[in-house]
């Protein structure tokens, strides 16, 4: 049995999408328009975060976020984490000061084990096998002018947490859902093209993540402005940051009408503050 599935359900934890459905996504949106307009419930209490010194948006948005809904963060590096003393302690100890811990670490296994305390709520901020958040916010950004269960989505590059956790969503609101990659990077179960021009045809909305170890196998499927020109109309790109203009998308794909823009992750910060709010009221 997946260990996300056996830890307890006392708190309102979000270590994946797995668990949700099209309902509780719902509800989730209602919370960040609310956060949005400005009028999300606030709180007084503590949140610990735990942030590596690379992280630019996420960090930036759950700060802020915090701090505009009553929260005060408390950041630490990742690697406050790293030691000896079981997480259980590091858990249950935090909880006598804190109401929250957003973590961003690459083993989703320290999160699930400072979960396992149930002494306080755990958001994943991202780890190397999903990163929860970014989908939600991607999400709830495209809902805003479109119906999501009616769009086409294509995620063009390896396996990897962008994709496992776009794969996780897709399994958990029935979104219709490909990979483009050589086969050899496919995520298992995702349904498969291999052939770039030809799925590209029948995209809504492209998604692209950093190729990883695997620039060279991914130079064919550098996603270009002239692909763009092949998909439907109203086609959305959405290449998730960081990302490099000639790696993953050609330069002339920022200029393309189909670039989602950076406005666009303008909602990280009502998703992260929704994101906290139900995870305080678990």
């Amino acid at each position: 049995m997946d260990s996300v599935s056996m830890l307890p359900r006392g708190r309102r934890h979000l270590l994946s999408l797995r668990d949700w459905d099209a309902a509780e996504l719902d509800r989730f949106f209602e919370s960040v328009d609310r956060y949005a307009a400005g009028s999300g419930p606030r709180f007084d209490v503590a949140a610990v975060m735990f942030f590596p010194s690379s992280s630019l948006r996420t960090r930036v948005s759950f700060e802020r976020g915090a701090a505009l809904m009553g929260v005060q963060p408390i950041v630490f590096p990742p690697e406050a984490l790293d030691k000896a003393e079981d997480l259980l302690d590091v858990a249950g100890y935090l909880a006598q000061w804190a109401e929250l811990m957003v973590v961003r670490h690459p083993a989703i296994e320290v999160l699930e084990r400072l979960a396992s305390a149930d002494a306080l709520p755990i958001v994943n901020a991202m780890t190397s096998v999903n990163h929860p958040c970014e989908v939600l916010s991607d999400l709830y950004a495209l809902s805003r002018d479109a119906d999501i269960a009616q769009l086409r989505f294509l995620f063009v590059g390896a396996a990897g947490n962008i994709a496992a956790a776009w794969w996780e969503a897709a399994q958990a609101f029935r979104l219709d859902m490909r990979q483009c990659s050589p086969a050899d990077l496919r995520v298992p179960g995702m349904p498969w093209e291999e052939n770039l021009h030809r799925a590209m045809m029948t995209a809504d909305v492209v998604i692209t993540d950093g190729p990883g170890p695997h620039v060279d196998a991914l130079v064919p499927y550098r996603v270009t402005a002239d692909l763009l020109d092949t998909a439907p109309r109203g086609v959305r790109m959405i290449p998730c940051p960081p990302f490099m203009r000639g790696r993953e998308i050609s330069a002339d794909v920022v200029a393309h009408s189909a670039f989602a823009g950076y406005g666009f992750k303008r909602s990280l910060l009502p998703v992260q503050q929704a994101v906290m709010a139900r995870a305080l009221t678990g």
